[in-house]
């Protein structure tokens, strides 16, 4: 049984989802809320001709709607402008990297013109390893090294 992962040679491509929500940069706040409620998205790719131009996410909501700004105002004023991203073919090390240095759950993916594919998500990632690692996962008990002083279920 191969428990190794090496982290440096898978790639983006694989962990990646390709379902993202991509909007207008002259879309206003309050459009962009309803679609990313609607779509269910944590975040919206914010495109101008087709290039990623920002990103907004659930974070970014919670700031405007805890300071009460106006949510009619272009999505474009509150958008975290020219995001950090990854292309398919950089390692999945590379964009952990990038995510904790920067506090970020989410990145878009982009390809060589900086056209959005997609978005990694953390739990992404955190799914990928599950899959790669599922019986180390699945059967280890919380505590390895915990003796049980009972015998558990039936």
């Amino acid at each position: 049984m191969e428990l190794r992962l090496d982290l440096d040679d898978e790639l983006v491509q694989h962990v990646y989802s390709a379902e993202s929500l991509r909007v207008d940069a002259g879309c206003s706040v309050r459009d962009v809320l309803r679609l990313m409620k609607e779509r269910d998205r944590g975040c919206a790719l914010v495109c101008r001709d087709g290039k990623l131009d920002g990103i907004f996410t659930e974070r970014d909501a919670l700031r405007l709607m805890a300071t009460a700004q106006d949510l009619d105002q272009s999505i474009e004023a509150v958008m975290a402008a020219s995001p950090v991203s990854v292309r398919l073919g950089d390692t999945v090390a590379q964009a952990i990297r990038k995510m904790s240095e920067g506090g970020y759950r989410r990145l878009p993916v982009v390809n060589d013109d900086g056209e959005p594919l997609g978005v990694l998500k953390a739990s992404g990632i955190l799914h990928f390893f599950v899959e790669h690692l599922r019986n180390v996962v699945y059967t280890l008990p919380p505590q390895p090294h915990q003796v049980m002083q009972e015998r558990e279920g039936a």
